[in-house]
């Protein structure tokens, strides 16, 4: 009797704590002399389920309701010399969810892709426009018009995302995608390359990628049960983090010892690589429920559907795509910049300017490592806006940097913050928002891309006028400003678990 009350006051006192990093768990109706069900690999970021609580109980007394157990950090112990250590559980969903794993490869090749064809071709079209007055609007609105289909295909997105099977549309489009990186390979190694044509195929690409990447993020929460999310989330955001790291260091390489047809050739290959990862995996855990969609065809009405849910009943999640603007659309023609930064400040070329974009990389490396072990230190809610503020800093701060190792101290911290961000609000929106509504709440998220255009012609016609550091220390300026306002307004926001 004495043990049973003691283990009914611990999971009591456990379960009314207050949670933080996570959602906690559903409840669970814990009868007399309940018994420890098999545990499961998965365990959500930083907590033990309710249902592995022992409890010896009367039938009579209330249900423990929510109450977990926190574990920040490690599942169970290792002994080693003696000493006890507990295991760390960063790559736990990886190794316990084979379709997850098998969606890791595959945006792994899609995002090392991504960042291949990102740096690739900003140098292609600043060699193309060589002498001309707009160079810098030319070299920052190629990289970033691949957004700009966003604005007619993200909404599209989010209807066709939550109407049909994810898996089978993402490999239809990225195979389209493959054929076209193949064919623009070899219209860079031919003699009539313009930079028009960078153009056209960064829009194509774009009009992909605004299909593929929201999709991509959905199908992790179809490949690993809700309480593995933030750990499978934050494992996911690997293949962003660390692709950043190994597709420019490649790329710079190969455009500066033998062209830039090498870069393109494998971005195709890359694309069939996502196909094939894609084509045996499956999608097990899928709502059950109903979809509130009618069997006809109708976006308007099913984009109507999911903004009025949003409004109605999760407002919160429109406060995060609001404070999400900061980092994405804001600060992100930072990475445009950054040939123009690496010529006019650090003095140097194609081959350094793919190891400052890979150094980015590193900085996103450490922080998703972080969540993805130790879960989220405070609310949520509070990390966004806080890594919105120095994100802005270290923008700011990495506009001042003229020495090289400088440079990628302060590039490696901002990307650090934006990761961050980005792995936080992904998880957010994916534990809270249903399944039914969730390619469209992503596309959502995902449109505020589209005008990242407009925000880097702006951004390229300052670097014109003034230089690439002045337009750096501008966009880290304004970036700072809206995160202040954001901390004073966005109630919601500061509230979320």
């Amino acid at each position: 009797m004495v043990v049973s009350a003691l283990t009914v006051v611990i999971g009591i006192s456990l379960g009314t704590a207050q949670q933080r990093g996570i959602e906690r768990t559903k409840p669970v109706e814990i009868a007399h002399s309940a018994i420890i069900p098999q545990r499961s690999p998965a365990i959500d970021n930083g907590y033990w389920p309710a249902h592995y609580i022992a409890a010896s109980v009367p039938a009579s007394l209330p249900a423990l309701g929510r109450a977990s157990i926190r574990r920040p950090g490690c599942f169970e112990s290792t002994l080693i010399f003696g000493i006890k250590l507990p295991r760390l559980r960063t790559l736990d969903s990886w190794f316990a969810y084979g379709d997850f794993r098998l969606l890791w490869f595959a945006n792994f090749f899609a995002f090392t892709a991504q960042w291949l064809q990102l740096l690739s071709i900003g140098w292609l079209v600043k060699e193309l426009s060589e002498g001309l007055a707009i160079g810098g609007l030319l070299v920052v609105s190629a990289s970033a018009i691949n957004t700009l289909p966003g604005l007619v295909v993200n909404p599209l997105t989010g209807v066709l995302g939550d109407r049909l099977d994810r898996r089978k549309l993402v490999i239809g489009v990225q195979a389209v995608a493959g054929l076209m990186a193949l064919g623009f390979a070899f219209l860079v190694a031919s003699d009539y390359i313009r930079p028009w044509h960078a153009y056209a195929y960064v829009l194509i690409s774009g009009s992909c990628l605004a299909i593929t990447q929201p999709m991509q993020q959905v199908l992790i929460s179809n490949t690993v049960p809700r309480e593995a999310m933030v750990n499978a989330y934050a494992i996911n955001t690997l293949t962003i983090t660390g692709t950043r790291i190994f597709g420019p260091f490649v790329g710079g390489i190969l455009i500066a010892s033998i062209g830039f047809f090498w870069n393109f050739a494998l971005e195709a290959a890359l694309y069939l690589g996502v196909v094939l990862m894609l084509i045996p995996m499956r999608t097990r855990y899928v709502s059950e429920g109903p979809t509130g969609l009618s069997t006809r065809f109708t976006p308007i009405a099913d984009i109507r559907d999911g903004l009025l849910h949003l409004w109605r009943q999760q407002r919160e999640v429109l406060e995060i795509a609001l404070i999400s603007v900061i980092p994405n659309t804001i600060l992100h023609p930072l990475w445009f910049l950054l040939p123009l930064f690496t010529v006019e400040v650090l003095q140097a070329h194609a081959d350094m300017g793919g190891y400052l974009l890979a150094i980015t990389g590193v900085g996103g490396l450490i922080s998703t490592l972080c969540i993805a072990t130790w879960g989220f230190p405070f609310r949520r809610g509070r990390i966004l806006i806080a890594t919105c503020i120095l994100g802005s800093l270290s923008t700011m701060l990495f506009s001042q940097s003229s020495w090289l190792w400088a440079a990628f101290t302060v590039l490696a911290v901002m990307s650090f913050f934006q990761a961050y961000f980005r792995t936080t609000a992904g998880t957010l929106v994916l534990t809270i928002v249903p399944d039914r509504f969730r390619a469209r709440t992503m596309a959502l998220l995902a449109y505020e891309r589209s005008f990242l255009i407009g925000v880097s012609v702006l951004v390229g016609i300052l670097a014109d006028f003034t230089s690439a550091a002045m337009a750096i220390l501008a966009i880290g300026a304004v970036g700072l400003s809206l995160s202040l306002g954001c901390l004073a307004t966005l109630r919601r926001v500061r509230a979320l678990h």
